[in-house]
């Protein structure tokens, strides 16, 4: 194993109306981190492995560095690191989350019944060619076979960072180790199947074909890169900002990546959050919540991923993209018991027309459907639909 310098646990003040950590890295957004017992989320981020708890009021982070990485001159004064900031620029705490709930609870009815039980969902923050690749694996398939992809494709080609007791952490791989000629093979054997043949090509276009820095210059200047100062990306349209309509063009241009792949990468690595990836989760909300599924938006072709994508931005405005991945987690499988209740009604005995008339009325029966719907190019779980029927209803009749 090779030797680390493990920081000291520190604390960071917020409430889990502002983060939910427990809900964030379950919401198919990143598919790295690793959950050990008593609810510690670890992973990897510039060239650490950070540690993370969660209580009502703070954030606990732990830091392990390599021993190799040089230390700064404040880092010996002081003991500190960049941790923090690094935490607050991925967790993308600077918005005020209560307030945003609120602005999207005020606009939209439905939001507003399910996000109460939602709370604390941010959208990370991630790096542009993790969020690419990410993505990419996620065409026809679950979160919990993409992070072992993910998690394959770290383990043999990104660089060991260190330890956490035996287990491994490796980094994110960078282009260039995907760019050999043997890597496709290598890859599909290892189950990657087509998917193994995009990640590929895409790298060898990042790597050989785009100027160094292409990637991350199609990011929302508001929402630059960890450590970059923000500036302004213009006004808000109908379809979206410019840059991110811009944005969204040139990743139609990769290998594997579609629409939704494309929406996915901009809202979640590249920061423009009125990006609204239309997946079948969302595609089922849409008609179920939102009346689509009807005339001429009766199917999803690209005229009505467009129309669901132009009515969410409509409706919360320039940050659609995080209001709309607040129902994709009400609609995850994993979460399906949040939304699940079981409620008893009695009605009082009362004289109805000189007859007694006791009404029991009992919601029960919870019964669960589960067909197999995977994700059309993309992150999702067997969706589950929860139908609640009603049982019987007794009637008496006092004797005449």
């Amino acid at each position: 194993m090779t030797s680390a310098r493990v920081g000291e646990w520190r604390k960071l003040p917020i409430n889990l109306a502002e983060l939910c950590i427990n809900t964030t890295l379950r919401s198919g957004q990143s598919f790295r981190w690793r959950n050990f017992g008593e609810d510690e989320w670890s992973c990897t981020l510039h060239g650490r492995i950070i540690s993370l708890r969660q209580d009502a009021t703070h954030l606990h982070y732990r830091s392990i560095f390599p021993a190799s990485k040089q230390v700064s001159t404040r880092e010996k004064n002081d003991g500190d690191d960049d941790t923090q900031a690094l935490l607050r620029h991925y967790f993308n705490l600077d918005p005020n989350l209560t307030q945003l709930y609120e602005q999207w609870s005020s606009a939209d009815p439905n939001f507003k019944k399910k996000a109460p039980k939602f709370t604390g969902i941010r959208i990370l923050k991630q790096d542009a060619w993790e969020a690419l690749v990410g993505f990419i694996c996620s065409s026809n398939n679950n979160i919990a076979r993409i992070s072992q992809m993910v998690e394959k494709l770290c383990i043999h080609y990104g660089p060991l960072i260190g330890h956490i007791g035996s287990q491994p952490f490796h980094d994110f791989p960078s282009p260039d180790a995907l760019t050999n000629k043997k890597v496709e093979q290598h890859l599909r054997e290892l189950g990657f199947g087509y998917r193994a043949k995009y990640l590929h090509q895409t790298a060898l276009i990042v790597a050989n074909d785009r100027d160094k820095g292409w990637l991350d210059g199609l990011r929302n200047p508001e929402s630059p890169a960890f450590g970059l100062s923000s500036s302004s990306a213009g006004p808000m349209k109908e379809q979206g900002r410019d840059g991110y309509r811009a944005a969204h063009e040139q990743l139609l241009a990769l290998q594997g990546v579609g629409p939704k792949v494309a929406d996915c990468v901009c809202l979640m690595g590249l920061g423009w959050g009125e990006a609204v990836p239309v997946d079948t989760h969302v595609w089922q909300i849409a008609q179920r919540d939102y009346k689509f599924g009807r005339g001429r938006h009766r199917s999803l072709t690209k005229d009505t991923y467009d129309a669901i994508g132009n009515h969410f931005r409509k409706l919360w405005g320039k940050e659609a993209g995080w209001a709309h991945s607040v129902l994709f987690t009400a609609d995850l499988r994993t979460f399906a018991e949040r939304l699940t209740t079981k409620i008893e009604v009695k009605e009082e005995e009362k004289e109805v027309g000189g007859a007694l008339t006791e009404s029991v009325q009992t919601v029960s029966n919870i019964v669960r459907l589960r067909p197999k719907r995977e994700l059309e190019n993309g992150a999702g779980e067997s969706q589950e639909l929860v139908a609640v029927k009603r049982s019987r209803v007794r009637r008496k009749s006092r004797p005449n």
